[in-house]
């Protein structure tokens, strides 16, 4: 058996795989089965194109909010939480605590940002 090591582990939203799987599929014309199930499952579930999820990013990410860190921010863009109490929900399965304020900014910042998405 090898021995594997992990270089490194960069956390990757829904919408970028997405795009990532269609560049794939446009360069070998067909995927595997793992890759088809994951194309299926990101159909249904990721709601943002890429350059949106990428906005959204940054829009947390300049927030400044102290513990808060990219795979935090990528669950947060893949889930989009509305309310700080989601915001909430979803950082409950991590060691961060948010303050209200912080929750509040955060949920204010995804709200603003799909709704800019539905206006569209």
């Amino acid at each position: 058996m090898t021995n594997t090591k992990v270089a490194s582990e960069t956390p990757v939203m829904m919408a970028e795989l997405k795009e990532e799987l269609q560049r794939i599929k446009k360069r070998d014309e067909a995927l595997n089965f793992r890759a088809e199930k994951t194309e299926e499952y990101l159909e249904q579930f990721a709601s943002m194109s890429e350059k949106e999820a990428k906005e959204l990013y940054k829009k947390i990410d300049t927030l400044d909010i102290p513990r808060l860190r990219a795979e935090h921010i990528v669950k947060l863009v893949d889930l989009l939480p509305t309310t700080s109490e989601e915001v909430k929900i979803v950082l409950q399965g991590y060691t961060v605590t948010l303050t209200k304020e912080n929750l509040k900014r955060v949920a204010d910042a995804i709200t603003e940002s799909t709704n800019k998405e539905k206006k569209e």
